[in-house]
């Protein structure tokens, strides 16, 4: 039988207390949803998006990346709290120095990155890129392993899809940025 305990919506705030069960989980409109680790080849790949886009951000000063579901506030009232596999983060949003080492930044990143899961619906996928871009993330990429595509969706566009062979870029967020999608899956 729930309790009121059991029903009662978490803030973002109250979740970041919450302690390590040792399972991955997110905050999703005040409920604690667990989720599986990721496989070691999710992880190559958001590992190829880190090397490459955090490189670049940071021999050109523009900004940081983080990685490893840094969570996200996406909504409040009830609150979400989703970890995209890799974020970036202008210098504009998040000035240089170290990151708070507690609780979650007020500000979006301008661009996140969700790495497709074997598991993965394509449903739960658009869902999550949707509550990034309505929470205030200027551009979402999805990397899907299976068909080796970068899908790019923002607010006011139409899904991009580049395949293996082209190359991507992120105007207006990191200028001069570029590599080919296929590298991120080598």
């Amino acid at each position: 039988m729930a309790t009121v305990e059991d029903l009662r919506l978490l803030t973002i705030e109250e979740y970041a207390e919450l302690p390590d069960t040792g399972r991955p989980t997110e905050l999703v409109r005040g409920k604690v949803v667990e989720m599986n680790l990721p496989i070691p080849r999710h992880g190559e790949i958001c590992s190829e998006v880190v090397l490459s886009v955090g490189a670049y951000a940071r021999q050109h000063g523009l900004g940081r990346v983080v990685s490893n579901d840094a969570g996200v506030v996406t909504e409040r009232n009830p609150d979400t709290l989703r970890g995209p596999d890799v974020a970036y983060y202008s210098y504009d949003r998040v000035p240089r120095g170290p990151l708070p080492r507690r609780g979650y930044l007020d500000v979006k990143p301008e661009l996140a990155f969700e790495v497709r899961s074997s598991g993965d619906s394509w449903a739960e996928i658009w869902a999550k890129a949707g509550e990034f871009l309505n929470g205030g993330v200027q551009l979402v990429c999805v990397l899907d392993d299976d068909s080796r595509t970068a899908r790019l969706y923002s607010a006011d566009q139409p899904e991009r899809v580049l395949q293996s062979d082209e190359v991507l870029t992120f105007p207006g967020i990191l200028e001069g940025f570029s590599v080919r999608v296929g590298t991120l899956f080598e």
